[in-house]
């Protein structure tokens, strides 16, 4: 019995120790995640860079903290080093989604193709981009959904983003029967477009016919806002449309209307 106490009380006591120094490491590196955090915000540092860096930051601490509390639990980590060095080449393969994805943070935060804040469709998600955290990118969509693509993904696929520019074009297409006056038709297209306060007048509207369909004459109208106003101006000119159509008495043939917008 004496024997056995002896033996387990030191392997008791530092298995003790280690949950000790596992619960405070991690408060300590919480705190100084938060503490990292109020700095950078006051360094008015790009807040596209901060959640990267202190996810990075955090992570190299988490990795000291499991080294440290191994050898609490008495395991000699040159051997254990030796042992990842000697296994590297099966770790490698094992984490090389993670290398990747580190590495495709690293070349999206070099090129910067997209910022915090930015409306962005990539890898087929549309959403603003909330942060760009060590391995993966956070998006959060329209609905208000909360997306985590892989940053490796990201940095090897093409990526729209709407928010680059401060002006944006708006393409339509309306069908109006064969019977209706081209010339009538055009100035109530450029009434419309030309009355909306959003639309900007340079570059100018642009209305003109586009198609002969099989049952209506398609008109194309294009207008451009400015990048905050551009849903606005989507959805009015759309209503628009449809209410001055009426009130000329302009007929619209089935199908009414078929509306297409250039996301470029």
């Amino acid at each position: 019995m004496d024997n056995f106490l002896e033996i387990a009380l030191p392997v008791i006591r530092s298995i003790a120790l280690a949950i000790v120094a596992l619960f405070f490491g991690l408060m300590i590196i919480r705190w100084i995640g938060e503490r990292a955090r109020k700095y950078l915000e006051k360094t008015g540092m790009d807040k596209t860079l901060k959640p990267f860096i202190i996810s990075l930051v955090t992570t190299v601490l988490k990795i000291l903290l499991a080294i440290s509390i191994i050898r609490v639990l008495g395991i000699d980590t040159t051997s254990f080093v030796a042992v990842i060095a000697a296994a590297g080449f099966a770790i490698g393969l094992a984490f090389q989604g993670s290398l990747a994805n580190f590495a495709g943070g690293v070349l999206l935060l070099t090129l910067r193709p997209f910022k915090v804040g930015d409306f962005v469709e990539a890898v087929g998600f549309m959403g603003t981009v909330q942060s760009i955290q060590i391995l993966h990118t956070e998006l959060t969509t329209p609905d208000n959904k909360l997306i985590y693509i892989p940053n490796g993904n990201l940095s090897n696929s093409s990526i729209v983003n709407f928010s680059a520019k401060d002006r944006r074009r708006a393409d339509f297409k309306f069908g109006v029967g064969y019977e209706e006056d081209t010339d009538r038709v055009i100035s109530v297209l450029k009434d419309v477009v030309e009355s909306h306060e959003k639309i900007l007048k340079e570059p100018p509207p642009f209305v003109r016919m586009s198609e002969h369909a099989d049952s209506a004459v398609i008109f194309t109208v294009r207008v451009w806002a400015m990048a905050e106003d551009f849903w606005n101006v989507y959805f009015d000119v759309i209503e628009m449309v449809k209410k001055r159509f009426d009130q000329e008495k302009i007929s619209i043939p089935y199908p009414q209307m078929d509306v297409h917008m250039d996301k470029n």
